[in-house]
């Protein structure tokens, strides 16, 4: 009987044991899953926080980015206005000493082996000193197109058309008149990365010697300011009108930050009601050719407009490029 009781009371302690130990597996277990689980949503916010702060830092470095971007935006405006030319001429003390001698640009029919003007070489080592474009001196099979703009005939927008097909670059020399009146034509030479020059304000016939220093000042200044108000744009190259210059007037535009820009080619184009014949006029264009050689044509010309591809077709046809005048400042 004792012994009977005695098995009995070992499977009811081996049942108790054996319930201790499911009970501490059980246990053992659940704390396995719920470090387990605390585990995963710990990684679970870690990977919340590192997406968090990875927007955060996308939008900031987008916000940084647009920080940055702005003031560049706005360099790009007034440098792309300027294509990227700032002049620092060197100033010329004493001009009210200066010779105000008017003299009329003209060239003789010498010309050297290359076929350039010898008036426009000799004139461009005479006027070195004073920041002046007669001829590029180059001896490279480059030319450079300039147009006089002083008012709107409705042939600018054919002539922008073809350089645009053409892939060529120009210099549109502009008096602020022109400007008010068609400031989406200006715009559009802007745009389409030709460059704008100054032409004074009121184009005085009887040039800018005729005027005095500080009336010639105001004749570049004014229309420079009003340029840069209205279009954003800084000028830097300067044509005078008629070609009427002296020493004195070389030196004024160039402390004014201008490179005067004259030609080493020019033909009778300016009269709307008497236009020269196109043919006649493309051949002696192309007589004319010769490197560094600076084309002052009339925007207001029908014939110029109507030749203008043929001849840039024709000069590239004999080797050579049309430059950017901006490349060669230097």
């Amino acid at each position: 009987m004792k012994e009977k009781n005695l098995k009995k009371m070992l499977r009811a302690a081996f049942c108790i044991l054996l319930l201790l130990v499911v009970i501490v597996l059980l246990l053992a277990l659940q704390y396995v899953f719920k470090k387990s689980q605390q585990e995963n949503n710990g990684s679970d916010k870690k990977i919340e926080a590192f997406e968090t702060v990875t927007e955060s830092t996308e939008l900031s470095t987008e916000v940084v980015a647009a920080d940055m971007l702005l003031p560049e935006a706005e360099t790009e405006t007034e440098t792309e206005s300027a294509d990227m030319v700032t002049l620092q001429n060197p100033v010329i003390e004493n001009v009210e000493g200066l010779d105000n001698t008017s003299q009329g640009w003209g060239m003789g029919p010498s010309r050297d082996e290359l076929n350039r003007p010898v008036d426009a070489l000799n004139y461009q080592e005479k006027y070195a000193a004073y920041s002046v474009d007669f001829i590029r001196d180059t001896e490279q099979k480059v030319i450079y197109l300039t147009f006089d703009e002083g008012y709107e005939y409705g042939m600018t927008p054919q002539i922008l058309d073809t350089l645009k097909e053409k892939d060529a670059k120009a210099v549109f020399f502009v008096t602020k008149p022109y400007a008010e009146a068609d400031p989406e034509l200006v715009q559009r030479m802007i745009d389409e990365g030709h460059i704008v020059g100054n032409h004074t304000v009121h184009h005085p016939s009887s040039g800018m010697p005729s005027l005095s220093i500080a009336d010639q000042t105001n004749e570049i200044m004014e229309t420079d300011a009003y340029i840069k108000e209205n279009f954003g744009y800084s000028m830097y190259l300067f044509r005078y009108p008629t070609g009427q210059f002296s020493e004195q007037s070389l030196a004024i535009v160039n402390n004014c930050n201008y490179r005067s820009v004259f030609w080493s080619f020019a033909y009778k184009d300016w009269d709307v009601e008497n236009q020269p014949d196109e043919t006649e006029s493309l051949n002696l264009l192309m007589q004319k050719l010769h490197p560094g050689a600076i084309y002052l044509l009339h925007a207001e010309s029908q014939t110029n407009a109507n030749i203008l591809g043929s001849f840039i077709d024709q000069v590239r046809a004999q080797g050579y490029e049309i430059g950017v005048y901006s490349d060669t400042l230097w």
